[in-house]
């Protein structure tokens, strides 16, 4: 026969009042218990009674959880909200890992204000004991459902960041670090993402060691022994998602040269035939913006002098010769060639950066021959350049504040950043010998003052004029605001715009482990 209200407040005075002697009082304790089986009123009180004299019935232990859980299971989202909040109470000794096991199965609830009580419910075992609670969250990671593991994970990535210094010790730490290797043997691509970033906040981990120890964890996923397939959109997914995630790891101290190698030894020769993981996303463009991000940073390299002469191809080929010149000096009628600013900032940029560590690479490396077919090339590219700049400089000259806003505008502030790259970068080649010493910002990289474009007119030296720009190298950059300069001959492009690539998630299989691997899970409740 069901509790009634009644009979709970009777068992919930008789226990109030008992005090020292509470564990004379089983039968009252057991009697609120049974409250669970009642109507809703009854319900929500025994969530409120229950835990309140949870530790002193040790030997209804079991018990008490059970039907706790039982509650946060209930039909009525208020009742289960209220066993939810009442939780944390559960959460001493050795039960702080099921609790936060249970807590974690609970994320998988569709109802906002129910999954809100469970995080909060999270948080609170969380100051209690840390360790204890990663362990029942990462146990879930590990065996639970897909839901349950996507939201556990999701978890970790926006709420660790907020925990204080005494919660998140250094041994808590450590031990995110061992599980989080652990879920990294068998992930999708938005789960490498999300612990990547779990994993790149932690405290111990911002040393120079510990940002190896991260490079070390990304060279594993991107799987770098093996060669690209090309037409594998999964396998160009894996190699982009992880070297944005490596590239903000890297320094002076710790070192690019890996991803370096593989992009000049696998990827640019296969440039053109790379299929996109996604159809709006210019993949040609985006790999070789993150080997120009990535080559400032690039140590001693085992076969420089084939990476740079395959890089060095690879420029000749998006660096047109001029067009053919009928006997009168007049152009002959084959259009002219299109002049793709965006992708030889990125070349030239990479090349500039390993030519230092070869300069003598276009002097003693190159033959004779294609030196003179390079230098053609450059100083067809650099009239055109130079016609370029005039008249963005024209456009701009005079416009401040909310006229630099317009898309037109945008367009061009943004063409003028390429342009004056290149012609920095081109002014370099053409010393005899090559010179490998002025620095540019790459033109996607976000400007440190407010406006992008000063109200003043540019001076000679912003323009391209023959000295290099004194402009520091910015740190690397978010990678969610990316504009792209393609013009065509003779004219702007008007097709720009910001595109942000994020992986979905979407795509498995492939190597049985790391990215796409896991297959999905389904199980019952495991309280």
């Amino acid at each position: 026969m069901a509790v009634t209200i009644e009979e709970l407040y009777r068992n919930y005075g008789i226990l109030a009042d008992a005090k020292e002697n509470l564990s004379q009082h089983k039968d009252a304790y057991q009697a609120i218990l049974d409250g669970v089986r009642g109507g809703p009123k009854e319900k929500r009180l025994a969530a409120q009674f229950i835990p309140k004299f949870f530790s002193s019935f040790p030997e209804l232990a079991d018990a008490a959880i059970n039907a706790q859980l039982d509650l946060c299971e209930d039909e009525d989202v208020s009742i289960r909200r209220q066993a939810i909040k009442e939780l944390p109470r559960f959460a001493t000794g050795e039960n702080i890992f099921r609790v936060a096991d249970i807590l974690t199965q609970l994320l998988q609830t569709d109802d906002t204000a129910e999954f809100n009580q469970v995080n909060v419910a999270l948080i609170s075992i969380f100051k209690m004991d840390a360790k204890g609670t990663l362990g029942g969250l990462f146990s879930q990671i590990l065996q639970g459902e897909d839901i349950v593991r996507e939201r556990a994970i999701k978890f970790l990535a926006n709420k660790l960041k907020t925990l204080p210094e005494d919660v998140m010790t250094k041994e808590v730490e450590e031990y995110v670090f061992t599980e989080t290797k652990k879920v990294l043997e068998d992930v999708t691509g938005e789960e490498f993402v999300l612990l990547m970033r779990v994993v790149s906040a932690l405290r111990v981990l911002q040393s120079v060691n510990g940002r190896q120890q991260l490079v070390e964890l990304v060279v594993e996923q991107a799987d770098l022994e093996q060669a690209l397939n090309p037409a594998d959109p999964d396998a160009v997914d894996r190699l982009l998602q992880c070297t944005r995630q490596a590239l903000p790891l890297f320094s002076k101290n710790v070192h690019s040269t890996r991803f370096v190698t593989y992009f000049c030894e696998h990827v640019l020769p296969n440039l053109s035939t790379l299929t996109s993981p996604v159809a709006e996303l210019d993949i040609q463009l985006e790999v070789l913006k993150l080997l120009a991000e990535m080559s400032p940073f690039c140590g001693d390299m085992e076969k420089l002098e084939a990476n740079l002469s395959t890089l060095f191809t690879k420029l000749v080929e998006f660096m047109p010769l001029p067009p053919d010149e009928v006997e009168n000096g007049e152009n002959s009628a084959s259009e002219e060639p299109k002049l793709q600013f965006s992708y030889v900032e990125c070349l030239l940029f990479s090349f500039h950066q390993l030519g230092k560590k070869l300069p003598d690479f276009l002097v003693d490396k190159v033959d004779a021959e294609r030196l003179k077919d390079f230098k053609i090339r450059l100083q067809y590219f650099a009239r055109g350049l130079q016609v370029y700049i005039r008249q963005l400089r024209m456009a701009l000259q005079g416009k401040t504040g909310d006229a630099l806003k317009t898309e037109e505008n945008k367009i061009k502030v943004v063409a003028l950043k390429i342009t004056n790259n290149i012609n920095v970068l081109i002014k370099d080649l053409f010393h005899n010998p090559p010179s490998y010493k002025s620095t540019v910002t790459l033109s996607w990289k976000p400007v440190q003052k407010p406006e992008a474009a000063a109200p003043k007119r540019p001076s000679g030296e912003e323009m391209g004029s023959g000295t290099s720009p004194k402009k520091q190298i910015t740190p690397l950059p978010r990678r969610d605001a990316r504009q792209i300069y393609n013009p065509p001959s003779g004219k702007y492009s008007a097709s720009i715009g910001n595109f942000t690539y994020e992986q979905r998630g979407g795509y498995r299989g492939g190597r049985g482990r790391g990215f796409w691997a896991r297959g999905s899970r389904s199980r019952g409740r495991i309280y």
